[in-house]
């Protein structure tokens, strides 16, 4: 394209989930709902595993620390995708685009690398249950929250410099309900080669080595699974894991199909499903899976609620 088409943006206009009118109001309804879920869900099992010492273990110190990172996920897209759906002019600032990019990227990564330290803790509970608490003592965990939320902000930040270098056309609008990277790329007047490199190499690295190491970790706990003689022993240790699992399994899926595959082939009306899926549908099902799934936290709830009962209605 010729330089003299390019001009300097200064905000983008988000098309948003739908451009049908008469959709405004069930999707405000719908997703309004979907993030109230999502945020008393996931604040209900921070409190209560703060609230419950017998839950100040690393298994749910790493499950506070994921639901903390799923609320803040969200709250980075849909109080925008809200606020545009009724919006006249459903601008967005360039900076703040970019913010959003950034915190978008941050806690996808996040949540990422919280998960694979989850799969950590379930390999050393059960492959080394004898050494579960000299392995995993509370500074090791600690310096692994911190690590994941550093990782997280570095490849953020690498990402959002890379779409701060990029020139947009006149036709600012991203067809999307925020500053998805994709969307951002379909726009722009100059090459996204080293944008989609990076995406598909240090990306692909990220995301498939916390992948890889999942698995490994998972191989190893089937391996000493399948050494316990009876059923019911193997069901007993096995489904210790299950939350963790379907959490994996929508994660990554999901993720896998919006952003390791060509530009080419990327579909924006696909990409805003499936991008619905993994930034609003999976951080609001983690609470129930979670909760519903496991016996501690469902016994630490029924004796929170009972506490609260006694509070009230004494």
């Amino acid at each position: 394209m010729d330089n003299s088409n390019w001009t300097s943006v200064s905000h983008f206009v988000l098309l948003g989930i739908s451009t049908h009118p008469e959709e405004r109001i069930p999707l405000f309804l719908v997703f309004s709902l979907m993030y109230a879920i999502n945020i008393s869900g996931n604040l209900a099992i921070i409190t209560l595993i703060l609230s419950a010492p017998r839950l100040h273990i690393p298994m749910y110190i790493f499950l506070s620390n994921l639901a903390l990172t799923d609320i803040c996920f969200t709250s980075t897209t849909v109080p925008k995708m809200l606020q545009i759906i009724f919006s006249p002019t459903k601008v967005i600032s360039y900076t703040g685009c970019l913010a959003q990019t950034y915190f978008f990227i941050c806690f996808a990564v996040m949540e990422n690398f919280i998960l694979a330290v989850m799969a950590y803790d379930r390999y050393i509970a059960i492959c080394h249950p004898f050494h579960y608490t000299m392995i995993l003592t509370r500074m090791l965990c600690v310096k692994m929250v911190v690590m994941c939320h550093a990782l997280s902000h570095l490849h953020a930040l690498l990402h959002t410099f890379l779409m701060g270098q990029l020139i947009f056309c006149a036709d600012n609008r991203i067809p999307h309900f925020f500053c998805d990277l994709y969307a951002l790329m379909k726009i722009s007047c100059t090459s996204t080669y080293l944008n989609t490199l990076m995406i598909h190499t240090e990306g692909a690295v990220v995301i498939s080595g916390a992948l890889a190491f999942i698995t490994a970790s998972y191989a190893c706990i089937i391996l000493v699974v399948l050494r316990i003689p009876s059923a019911k022993g193997r069901w007993k240790t096995f489904s210790t894991c299950g939350s963790h699992l379907t959490v994996v399994a929508i994660f990554y899926g999901t993720l896998s199909w919006v952003y390791f595959r060509p530009l080419s082939s990327y579909s924006v009306t696909k990409g805003r499903i499936i991008t619905v899926m993994y930034t609003v549908v999976t951080p609001m099902l983690n609470p129930f899976i979670y909760s519903l799934r496991n016996g501690d936290v469902k016994g630490g709830f029924m004796k929170w609620m009972s506490r609260m009962q006694t509070f009230f209605f004494r």
